[in-house]
């Protein structure tokens, strides 16, 4: 490595930034613990429903009934809270991540970016001594106080920030969003009629201006954060773009946990700019320490891993917004917008019966607008409907899946091939031979001028 390299990741510098950052993302923690619980999402998301999906490379994790569900989200807020307070820091951050990412994995259809985002950093503050500084532990047992940490630590964080910002650019330069301004274009027709900005929001080309900005900003927004002269000006820009898309869409934490990871690009020092002069001094950096030889491996190795596994989308060739191979964990946050209708038919080989079957005896409706959009759970419904089924004509049956899907807007289209028996096919990374592929027409764009919409619509 360079020197300039060693420096950065090895040189002791001030503490208090990655402090601040510890405290906002244990208090984000538990918040949305506890909004889980007070909005009775936890009973909504995990208790009520009768069928659950899972990943397939985590079919362990189920949702836990009632009493155990509530038990998890209690102990995620309270080790929010002691993250934030750094009390008992290392159990708390350990038992955060656990807890977190164990609820993204307990049911697909809640899988969110900006909570994969969050078991990620929290997988990282595992391995950091972040309850050294400016925490209770520290107050308490004032020899593990430290005034400084490795710089290693940020680094990795800004990867990480960094990561989900520029996939999320690179998510974006698609036909549909870059020219034809969708799924923009759907999203702001309904919003026209807020107020202030709603008579701005109908003129005909503002989805080309947002889909636009919104992919310069996500390419680029890493780099301007990373350049101290242009870091202030970064930072007010992504407070407003973060603030209006938490007006515009209901994306939920998704702005603010953005936003505060939006300040690990900051000079170490930067809190205390806000500090009493007699605490405001930087503490004296301490002696460089280089890690052993595995340990810094194991690090490069995580950034290897989060900079290819989005990339994993483009060996599958295709729409990923259509046929989703690669669609989660590679941050791509906003860029599709699909309805699906979904029918099941279960036939008996040897009577030649055959049935429909509704996903609604199974799935709640949130479960159901997820389910067509996403093919891995289409199957995973059939292999129940097919055990089921089995049992009750006592023998194997053939399931079907006749699904339409509307991908941004166009006409609905066949996801899956209806004469695929669902039942014979088991899931995994390799490609899926049984999705038909995306439809080529041109989505259709409802912000046209009324003088040109005849224009418009014949073109389509």
């Amino acid at each position: 490595m360079t020197e300039r390299l060693r420096r950065a990741l090895f040189d002791e510098r001030d503490a208090a930034g990655l402090a601040f950052f510890r405290v906002l993302l244990g208090v984000l923690g538990c918040v949305s613990a506890l909004r889980f619980l007070h909005y009775g999402w936890v009973d909504e998301f995990f208790v009520r429903p009768t069928f659950f999906f899972h990943h397939w490379f985590a079919p362990f994790a189920r949702p836990l009934g009632a009493t155990g569900m509530h038990a998890v989200f209690w102990t995620m807020a309270l080790s929010g809270a002691l993250v934030a307070l750094g009390l008992a820091y290392r159990l708390a951050i350990v038992t955060f991540f656990v807890t977190i990412t164990y609820v993204q994995l307990a049911d697909v259809t809640n899988y969110l970016n900006h909570y994969y985002l969050v078991s990620l950093l929290t997988l990282l503050m595992c391995v950091m001594p972040l309850g050294r500084a400016y925490s209770l532990d520290a107050l308490l047992f004032p020899a593990t106080r430290r005034a400084t940490l490795p710089g290693w630590c940020s680094v990795l964080l800004k990867v990480q920030v960094g990561t989900v910002y520029t996939y999320a650019g690179v998510a974006k330069i698609t036909t549909d969003w870059l020219l034809h301004a969708q799924p923009l274009d759907i999203w702001l027709s309904s919003r026209t009629g807020l107020p202030v900005i709603g008579p701005a929001l109908a003129l005909p080309f503002m989805p080309y201006v947002m889909a636009w900005a919104g992919c310069l900003f996500d390419l680029t927004i890493a780099g301007w954060l990373t350049w101290r002269r242009s870091r202030p000006y970064a930072f007010a820009v992504v407070l407003f773009f973060h603030f209006m898309t938490s007006q515009l869409f209901p994306i939920g934490m998704f702005p603010v946990i953005m936003v505060v990871g939006a300040t690990t690009f900051f000079d170490a020092s930067w809190p205390r700019r806000f500090l009493p002069r007699r605490l405001a001094a930087a503490p004296a950096q301490g002696p460089r320490v280089v890690p052993h030889r595995a340990l810094v491996a194991l690090g490069a190795a995580y950034c290897a891993l989060q900079l290819l596994l989005p990339l994993r989308a483009f060996l599958y060739g295709g729409d990923v917004l259509w046929h989703e191979q690669g669609m989660r964990f590679s941050w791509r946050v906003m860029v599709r917008e699909k309805n699906a209708s979904v029918t099941y038919l279960v036939e008996n080989p040897r009577t030649g019966r055959v049935v429909e079957v509704p996903p609604r005896l199974y799935l709640d409706g949130r479960q159901q607008r997820e389910l067509g959009t996403q093919p891995d759970l289409v199957l995973q419904l059939a292999h129940k409907i097919a055990a089921d089924y089995a049992q009750k004509e006592g023998g194997p049956v053939r399931v079907r899946a006749d699904v339409l899907v509307s991908l941004n807007g166009r006409r609905a289209a066949r996801l899956i091939d209806p004469d695929v028996d669902l039942a014979t096919v088991e899931d995994g990374l390799a490609p899926k031979a049984w999705i038909l592929p995306a439809p080529t027409t041109r989505p259709p764009y409802l912000h046209a001028p009324s003088w040109n919409s005849s224009t418009s619509a014949s073109r389509r």
